[in-house]
């Protein structure tokens, strides 16, 4: 009976999954994706951060697995974001779509795989989002492709193209607030309390952020917003009181923190939640204020999976979500405090959790005469990039190698390199972050627990 009962209920999600949906939400989901991937990439180009992060350092931090990944010349990178540009518009209107994706998808990636430093969750959420267009059918309606070529002109699709959408934008948030499930958070209000303090120069408002009752609050209320307001989108009776305060919650982060588009991007795909009604409206009232013909019916304009697709589909999904639920939680298998030691850490969409910062100081010593001496850092790294790597321990022990090529360059050879590191996190007292007597150079990085970090 159990088995007939599991069988009835894969069944039965499977037919829900391949069952047919308007095509409107994905289509006004590329547009808006497409479009602020436009902005994002010109405000990128106009605030001269191509040349800060991606021309004029001298070295960049790599992930472990693609240190193959290295930048471009000058010239390249600003035609990498050229090309950024003009896939992101193909995304948008729907030109050329399969290859503008693909394109997006594979230059955006390798940008922010060129150096860790640069590493923000939100940069993680639009990689995963282009990589998922590239399979979604998204210029199959209101696209120049179907206007070119209406055979390719869906009414729609099957619901689990818009579901997969949804679920990643839900794990953000979920994730998110399981995150700041800590005791930092909820009974220490930090960082909340460093950050809101830091704005109490504000003018009318600007004593409330030193009150301790006010960032006890925004820490508890920030978390059960990320926890909730997923599953009341999804809910037709709360969607739009959650939706408004999801745009008031991410107005009002825009203001206060330096997070860049990160607000605006969520506030917009989020429109996804909403029927397709709403979407078609929005699609209706697009044409009507460009004067855009409708395209032409066609018979066929519903997009079905059989056989042998449906499968291959549904267990790439399958494999997709299941790797988005089970990664977050790989920092399980690390000992001592995950932000302490920040193993596991990213990818995890761990947004706005901690405050840390550090101080590191290296020493190179001569193994055959034993002088040693002490590195300048902002000879080697961009301020950007000292700040980043004095608290992160994969990148302190890259750093270390950096320094070895270095000086061997210059004719010191097998050196030792140590680095006395403090930080503080949280709040807390500075503390020293690893061994200082740990010669760095002999060591490895990789998945395995990095038994020379102190315990906090």
């Amino acid at each position: 009976m159990g088995i007939n009962r599991t069988q009835t209920y894969l069944f039965d999600t499977f037919k829900f999954l391949t069952s047919q949906t308007s095509i409107a939400p994905l289509v006004v989901f590329r547009i808006i994706f497409g479009l602020m991937m436009f902005v994002s990439t010109l405000r990128f180009w106009s605030n001269g951060w191509i040349d800060a992060l991606y021309v004029k350092p001298i070295h960049f931090f790599n992930y472990y697995g693609f240190e193959w990944v290295k930048p471009l010349s000058e010239l390249g990178m600003y035609m990498v974001f050229l090309l950024l540009l003009v896939a992101s518009l193909g995304i948008a209107l729907g030109f050329f779509y399969r290859l503008a994706s693909l394109l997006y998808f594979l230059l955006f990636t390798y940008v922010e795989l060129i150096d860790v430093t640069n590493y923000l969750n939100h940069y993680y959420f639009i990689s995963l989002i282009a990589f998922l267009l590239c399979i979604l059918p998204a210029n199959r309606s209101f696209s120049m492709d179907a206007r070119r070529n209406p055979s390719l002109q869906l009414h729609t699709i099957p619901k689990i193209y818009i579901l997969i959408l949804k679920f990643q934008i839900g794990v953000v948030y979920f994730f998110a607030g399981i995150a700041k499930i800590n005791y930092d958070w909820l009974f220490q209000a930090m960082p909340m309390s460093i950050w809101l303090q830091a704005k109490a120069h504000w003018p009318l408002i600007g004593n409330l952020f030193t009150e301790k009752w006010v960032a006890y609050s925004t820490s508890w209320i920030a978390c059960v917003f990320d926890l909730l307001v997923v599953f009341c989108l999804l809910s037709k009776c709360f969607r739009v009181p959650a939706y408004f305060i999801l745009v008031v919650f991410h107005v009002i982060t825009g203001i206060m923190f330096p997070i860049g588009m990160f607000p605006w991007i969520m506030i917009l795909v989020t429109l996804l939640f909403f029927p397709p009604e709403f979407h078609q409206n929005i699609i209706n009232l697009i044409q009507s204020k460009l004067k855009i013909k409708k395209a032409p019916q066609i018979i066929v304009n519903s997009l079905l999976l059989h056989g042998s697709k449906k499968k291959v589909l549904l267990s790439f999904f399958l494999l997709y979500v299941s790797f988005q639920i089970l990664f977050p939680f790989r920092y399980l298998c690390y000992p001592e405090k995950l932000f302490w030691t920040e193993q596991g850490y990213r990818f995890s969409w761990r947004v706005m959790l901690i405050e840390k910062a550090g101080s590191a100081t290296f020493f190179v010593t001569d193994s055959s005469t034993g002088k040693r001496g002490e590195v300048d850092n902002s000879q080697f790294l961009t301020p950007t990039q000292e700040k980043m790597m004095a608290t992160q321990p994969d990148l302190i022990l890259q750093y270390a190698h950096i320094l070895k090529q270095e000086v061997e360059s210059r004719g010191l050879i097998n050196p030792i390199i140590n680095a006395e590191v403090y930080v503080t996190l949280n709040g807390s007292k500075s503390k020293l972050f690893i061994d200082p007597d740990v010669n760095l150079v002999e060591l490895k990085d990789g998945w395995q627990p990095k038994n020379w970090i102190l315990d906090f």
